[in-house]
């Protein structure tokens, strides 16, 4: 709706997790340097966490790219709330394993045959689980089983764990601990901070088409940082709701007043006892 207004191209702050938006901040470039390597190498199980919003999903999807471009194959699973059989299939149907796909036995036969296949001809295979943090006791427990098929050169199968704070605290857990143990590379996006902020900001707008940032002055860069506490996704919603606004009010750069009404509307909650009028006086 403000493309236009703003002479970009596209939406440059989508929720969606879209590679060609990839921010290459330093601590982005070191968590996709070790998610590739962990792979190649054939490390056997990585894990990636972070917060809710930090871009772990558009991590994935940039390995997932980077698999395709090296014709690495890979199954991918994005829904973590399934039965043993369920991930069984759905491991199955990702692969495009010529079996039983209702019947675990006949899967893990013909998986192993896959992967045996792969390797002699010097090929990498990967498991992607995002949300894993959300994955039963059991299916994990499955996941670190997959992780015995190997040969003397390593193993057949790279696994690539990736879920919430919450996935770190589970591995802790005295009954994962074989898991735990098997972990070789462990990854970690953090929330930006205030410079990194701004040049997210700035990026983003730039592959929409606006080289040089000017809508958002550097004091409103400050304050969408701190409402946003330098997570990725709540700063794309801000800044979402700031280019409408600036449209609404055929204005070409946002203003204070601007982002306490987004903040209102966002029921946005920060630091040091900061508050949108919304949340503090929410009877009216």
């Amino acid at each position: 709706m403000y493309n236009s207004h703003f002479g970009l191209s596209e939406c440059p702050f989508s929720l969606s997790p879209d590679p060609a938006f990839y921010f290459r901040s330093a601590q982005h470039e070191e968590v996709l340097a070790n998610l590739t390597y962990g792979v190649e190498a054939r490390k056997g199980f990585i894990v990636l966490t972070g917060e809710v919003g930090t871009g772990k999903t558009t991590m994935l999807e940039c390995l997932r790219d980077f698999l395709t471009a090296r014709q690495i194959a890979f199954a991918s699973l994005f829904n973590s709330r399934l039965s043993v059989d369920q991930f069984f299939q759905m491991l199955a149907y990702d692969l495009e394993l010529a079996c039983d796909r209702n019947s675990k036995t006949e899967v893990l036969f013909a998986l192993n045959n896959f992967l045996l296949q792969r390797a002699e001809q010097g090929r990498t295979t990967a498991l992607i689980l995002d949300e894993a943090h959300c994955l039963a006791g059991d299916v994990l427990e499955e996941v670190r089983l997959l992780s015995n098929m190997e040969t003397r050169r390593g193993k057949l199968l790279q696994i690539v764990l990736a879920g919430q704070t919450e996935l770190d605290r589970r591995l802790e857990d005295p009954e994962l601990r074989q898991l735990k143990q098997r972990i070789v590379l462990r990854c970690r996006l953090e929330a930006f901070s205030a410079e990194e902020t701004a040049q997210y900001i700035a990026a983003r707008l730039s592959k929409a088409g606006m080289p040089d940032q000017t809508v958002f002055p550097s004091e409103i860069l400050a304050a969408i940082h701190q409402r946003s506490q330098g997570i990725p996704r709540l700063i794309n919603s801000i800044c979402d709701n700031l280019l409408l606004t600036c449209f609404a009010q055929s204005s070409n750069v946002a203003t204070a007043e601007m982002l306490e009404e987004v903040s209102r509307d966002m029921r946005l909650e920060w630091p040091d006892g900061h508050r949108t009028l919304a949340t503090a006086h929410p009877a009216y």
